[in-house]
Formats: structure tokens, C-alpha cells, sequence
């Protein structure tokens, strides 16, 4: 069987404009696609130069088979499950620095170079002192990036054309003034001049952004068959989902040099990300937590089958339209659409989420997710959310410990445990709702001061802990 490269593919080659600390499954199946897709639809001719940002990973791989990868997305799309695939070509050659720290440096003479992308785990955007200008290479991706910047800078003359808009997708609040911050204290460490900071800081882009697509990676339980279907052989097959989303805040011109509105991508250019960040904490993950003590002790186990139940799905469903997206900002229309979003997302057959790996530390989980949604909407509607404080009583009665007899296998900070082991010991149901809700260990805030909650969440939870889940939900759907 053939192997995947340039010489079997039919594929095209592209001028080198970006270059991306990161080679793994997630940029590769997320911004390597959309880079694909506006290269095939809107002439981006934007060519991919992949860094390995550690000494280990995936560049010789890469380097064998050309830069070229078949990715396979799969879910719900227009509202069909759908499962396609298709080779992505945009990384033109991959670079080890470890191994060629010369043939790394050599990119910051590319008069095209333009665009930074960099994905090297939340831990990479970090500051080493013992980082130094002449290392080859130095060990923090930022200390690699400040060394090729200033590369740049001294190639070019400080040419402000030659600037670049570095676009991090690690998963950190404030990801690229982080990125901006420990580039301008390595400026300042190796003493690189007062005019290469005035470049970093006047012809350079750092955008903040927000990532969002479930990449389950390399489907090795299925590589048989999808290689039997290809009929080529493919190391870096990747698998993701259907959903995709990139916030992207920076200024109006980034917009312009990227043209992800003429492909229909789910790109996002806006100056403050925070609202949607906040949509997707509240909404995305805030559903997620309220559905997990809810559908779990229900009796259902995945997080799809708790959709496709009518009475778990439409308490979800309520919940998220109902109670979470009055309180955040954004147009009734945004906001919607991507709760519709959610739950095809939810509803993927290609993905199986099991509740209990998502209940591991449900009391944290709560309180950032889904509390503010309360608090939020006791604010503006100066009434109770009465799903979310349902899913609040499931959540205590989670921590009781069982489900129709057996042993649920709670996972959470020892304090936490032991607060409910200690709880439920006295079978007062009333004081373990009291207590619990008078936690502020747990909420920041005492949630027993807020008129009518604790009496709303003691009853549901006796609902629950006398008559069992399933009836308690079908009464309160009611």
C-alpha cells in the first residue's frame, strides 16, 4: 500500500507565511484545517513552516509524509450526522530545533512570513530564566519566538512591514498579552535595545483568542479500517468534531489579512473576547455541570443519551434558554445559535462522553460554571432560576454517594469529600442542604442569604433522596 506524500497526493504548495510552534493533533485538526479551507476558497495561499516546540513530539513524522495528514470530522452538521475526511495540505515542511536550530532561525529572513500560530500546552506560555539569546535552541517557546522576533528585527532593520500577528491558542486567559509580556522581559533580560521593544510593541500583533473544537486525535482502536477505506497509508490520520470556534481579539486590520468570512469558517474577530468566553463557560460547560448529577442519577450514562431522553433533555434544554442565556450579554440571536450548537455537540454519536468522567470535581465545577448564572439571574429577573437550583440539589444528592444501591465513585479534593461524608452521616436532609449551601469554602459567597434559594433547594433534594431521580425530575418538568 502507498504511503501519503507529495508524490502520491495530489495536492498544492503554498508561499510560507505562518509558522507554528505546535504540531500535534489539535492545530492540526483545528487551525491547519481552517488555514486549508481558505487556501482552497479564498486563494490565502498561506503555507504552514511546523516547529517542534520540545525535544520530543511528531516532526520527523510530519517530514515523511510531507506535511500532508487526512483529518476526519465528525458530528452533526445542518443537522445530520455527518462523518467526512479529507487530506490537509497546508504545512509545507516541519522543523525540529533541537536538530536544526539554523534552519529554524533562517525563517525570520522570509520576507512572507507573517502570521505566529502556537499551541504548546497551557504550560508553554511561560517565563525561564534560564533562557539565554545564543542558546540553540532556548527551552520556553517564548524564549524561541523572542529569539526569532529579534532575528527578524535585525534582518529587516526594524521594518515595520515585517512586524508579525501572532495568534496562541493555548488555553490561558489573556493568552497572547501573557505571550507579549514574557517576550518583552526576555527584550529586557538580553538587553536587546529600547527600538526592538519599540517594534515589538508597535509593529507587532499579539491577539488574545478563545479555541473550541473536541479533538479526539489519532484513532488508533479504528486505523484498520480507515486505512482499508483510504487505501494509503497515513500516520498522522486525526480525528475532531464537526464544531468549531476561534475567537480572535485584535485590531480591525487582523480581520482584513484573514479571510475567514468568505469560507463560511466560525472565525470570530472582535477587540473584547470576554463575552465570549463567558457564553461558552455559562453555556457550554455551565450545561455540561448542571446535567451531571441531574442525568446521572437519573440513570443515564452518556452525555448523549441523556439528549436524546426526553425528560433530562428538556430539562437541559430549559435550563440552558431559559436560565443561563438571559444573563450574559450577547444578542438573543448569538446566543442561541451557539446553544443550538451545544447541543448538537451533546448529541454526536461519533463522541461518547460518560457523565461520571465529567462529575470529577462537580463542587469547583459548579461554582465557576454555573453559579454565576444564578447569582446573574437572581440579579436581573429578581427571581430564582429554578433548573439551576434543581441541578444544585441533584449535585448534594450526587455527593451522598449513591445511585439505586451501588457506590458512585466520586471524585473531588478530600475536603470536599469528607464535608459530605460527614453531611450525609446525620440523614438530616434539611441540614445537609442548609450547611452545604452555607459553604463558602465552596461558593466564595453564603447561597442560605439569597430569599426563597435554600428552601427551593432543600425541597428538591428531598424530593430526590425520598422519591428517587426519575420521579423527582418528571415532577418538576411538570
Amino acid at each position: 500500500m502507498q504511503e501519503l506524500n507529495r508524490s502520491t497526493a495530489n495536492v498544492k504548495t503554498y508561499t510560507e507565511r505562518i509558522i507554528q510552534f505546535g504540531e500535534g493533533n489539535f492545530l492540526r485538526a483545528f487551525a491547519n484545517w481552517m488555514i486549508h479551507e481558505m487556501n482552497k476558497k479564498a486563494n490565502f495561499d498561506a503555507g504552514v513552516v511546523a516547529v517542534q516546540p520540545i525535544n520530543q513530539g511528531l516532526i520527523k513524522m510530519l517530514n515523511d509524509q510531507d506535511g500532508l495528514y487526512t483529518l476526519y470530522l465528525n458530528g452533526i452538521k445542518n443537522g445530520k450526522a455527518i462523518s467526512e475526511h479529507e487530506i490537509i495540505d497546508c504545512i509545507q515542511r516541519g522543523i525540529n530545533p533541537y536538530e536544526n536550530y539554523a534552519d529554524y532561525l533562517a525563517n525570520a529572513e522570509n520576507p512572507d512570513l507573517r502570521f505566529v500560530i502556537s499551541n504548546t500546552t497551557e504550560a508553554g506560555i511561560a517565563y525561564n530564566a534560564d533562557d539565554k539569546l545564543d542558546d540553540a535552541p532556548q527551552s520556553s517557546f517564548p524564549g524561541k519566538l523572542t529569539a526569532l522576533l529579534y532575528k527578524r528585527f535585525q534582518v529587516f532593520g526594524g521594518a515595520s512591514d515585517k512586524g508579525m500577528i501572532i495568534i496562541p491558542c493555548e488555553l490561558i486567559d489573556n493568552n497572547g498579552a501573557n505571550l507579549k509580556k514574557i517576550i518583552l522581559q526576555y527584550a529586557d533580560d538580553w538587553n536587546l535595545g529600547a527600538e526592538f521593544v519599540e517594534w515589538i510593541n508597535e509593529d507587532n500583533i499579539f491577539c488574545n483568542t478563545l479555541v473550541d473544537r473536541i479533538v479526539p486525535g489519532y484513532p488508533r482502536d479504528k486505523m484498520d479500517a480507515i486505512t482499508a477505506e483510504l487505501g494509503y497509508k497515513d500516520n498522522l490520520v486525526v480525528e475532531g468534531e464537526q464544531f468549531h470556534l476561534w475567537v480572535i481579539e485584535g485590531p480591525e486590520s487582523v480581520k482584513e489579512e484573514i479571510p475567514a468570512e468568505a469560507c463560511g469558517l466560525n472565525i470570530v474577530f472582535t477587540d473584547n473576547q470576554e463575552p465570549y468566553r463567558t457564553r461558552k463557560v455559562r453555556i457550554l460547560n455551565g450545561a455540561h455541570t448542571s446535567l451531571v448529577p441531574v442525568g446521572y442519577l437519573y440513570g443515564i450514562d452518556k452525555v448523549r443519551e441523556s439528549l436524546e431522553d426526553e425528560v433530562v433533555g428538556g430539562f437541559l434544554k430549559d435550563a440552558i434558554f431559559n436560565e443561563i442565556c438571559p444573563t450574559l450579554d450577547l444578542s438573543k440571536e448569538e446566543l442561541e445559535q451557539f446553544s443550538n450548537d451545544v447541543l448538537d455537540r451533546f448529541r454526536n454519536p461519533y463522541l461518547e462522553h460518560a457523565l461520571i468522567s465529567i462529575s470529577l470535581n462537580s463542587t469547583s465545577k459548579f461554582k465557576t460554571r454555573v453559579l454565576p448564572s444564578v447569582l446573574e439571574y437572581i440579579k436581573r429577573k429578581g427571581a430564582l432560576p429554578q433548573h439551576l437550583l434543581f441541578s444544585l440539589a441533584a449535585l448534594i444528592a450526587f455527593y451522598k454517594g449513591d445511585r439505586n444501591g451501588e457506590a458512585i465513585a466520586i471524585k473531588d479534593d478530600q475536603s470536599a469529600l469528607d464535608f459530605f461524608a460527614a453531611q450525609w452521616a446525620t440523614g438530616d436532609i434539611s441540614g445537609v442542604a442548609k450547611a452545604t449551601l452555607a459553604n463558602t469554602d465552596f461558593w466564595g459567597v453564603d447561597l442560605t442569604q439569597f430569599e426563597g434559594l435554600e428552601a427551593t433547594v432543600t425541597e428538591n433534594l428531598e424530593n430526590i433522596i425520598n422519591n428517587g431521580m426519575k420521579a423527582a425530575l418528571q415532577a418538576f418538568v411538570k
